[in-house]
């Protein structure tokens, strides 16, 4: 994947995040982007996130990177 494409799977992963803060409690929220990754991306998709969250992630907003986190746990 390059550069520009890994950086548009951030940008729709932290605006998927944005999106999705009025849900109850951080916990909540964080499910709710999880399971919209996990069901909406590809498996390739989900897989460059996930190495990137574990590489890098300095680019992922705190509410994406837990909810990446918590998808790389769900997909292991």
């Amino acid at each position: 994947m390059s550069h520009s494409q890994l950086d548009q799977l951030i940008h729709m992963a932290n605006q998927i995040a944005d999106n999705n803060l009025h849900h109850g409690d951080e916990a909540e929220s964080v499910q709710i982007v999880s399971n919209h990754l996990m069901r909406f991306w590809a498996r390739t998709m989900k897989q460059q996130i996930v190495a990137y969250a574990n590489s890098d992630g300095s680019q992922l907003t705190p509410l994406a990177r837990k909810a990446v986190d918590e998808l790389a746990a769900q997909y292991g």
